[in-house]
């Protein structure tokens, strides 16, 4: 195997990463689904729409909910 290119281009070591196992298997990763994230945030948490408005507010609120979301799956995984 060729030695990784010394460039500052990102596709070009983005081809080189395909080409070997390790970067085939870090990037088979990201292959994983968002899906269950929102099937728990709607039904479970109950977030079903935004309360402000605004594009900031909107934001910030959303951030709120991922951060109730991302403590409740670390307590979780802590307890378990």
């Amino acid at each position: 195997m060729r030695p990784r290119p010394h460039t500052g281009d990102p596709v070009v070591n983005m081809v080189h990463a395909l080409k070997t196992q390790q970067g085939l298997a870090c990037y088979g990763q990201r292959k994983c689904s968002v899906e269950p994230v929102f099937g728990v945030i709607k039904p479970i948490m109950g977030f079903r729409q935004f309360s402000l408005r605004g594009l900031q507010a909107t934001s910030d609120e959303w951030k709120l909910v991922a951060l109730a979301y991302n403590l409740k799956r670390m307590h979780v995984l802590a307890a378990g």
